[in-house]
């Protein structure tokens, strides 16, 4: 059994930066990708960013410039360093990773990012 736990979430003002973990425990062997969503109340989900086993990497338009998403294979983590937080960028955020062939998806809990203008 693989369990994703979530870490680093809360209130900021504008400008302010937060750090998300998302830590990885269980039956792993090797992770392929692993990565962020958010979702906003009445928005679709949204990949954030995410970050392949060669640590090559992904993020969304609206995130550019501002967060980095870097992981430490040896602790099985996932961090997202998220900088100049904007209102818009309040949402849930949810980590994942990707085991196997084929590939199964694990989730993190959710971790609620809010950014007061």
């Amino acid at each position: 059994q693989v369990q994703l736990v979530e870490s680093g979430g809360g209130l900021v003002q504008a400008g302010g930066s937060l750090r998300l973990s998302c830590a990885a425990s269980g039956s792993i062997s090797s992770i392929n990708a692993m990565g962020w969503y958010r979702q906003a109340p009445g928005k679709q989900r949204e990949l954030v960013a995410l970050i392949t086993s060669d640590s090559s990497t992904k993020y969304a338009d609206s995130v550019k410039g501002r967060f980095t998403i870097s992981r430490d294979n040896a602790k099985n983590t996932v961090y997202l360093q998220m900088n100049g937080l904007k209102p818009e960028d309040t949402a849930g955020y949810y980590c994942y990773i990707t085991l196997g062939v084929p590939v199964t998806v694990y989730w993190g809990q959710g971790s609620q990012v809010t950014v007061s203008s």
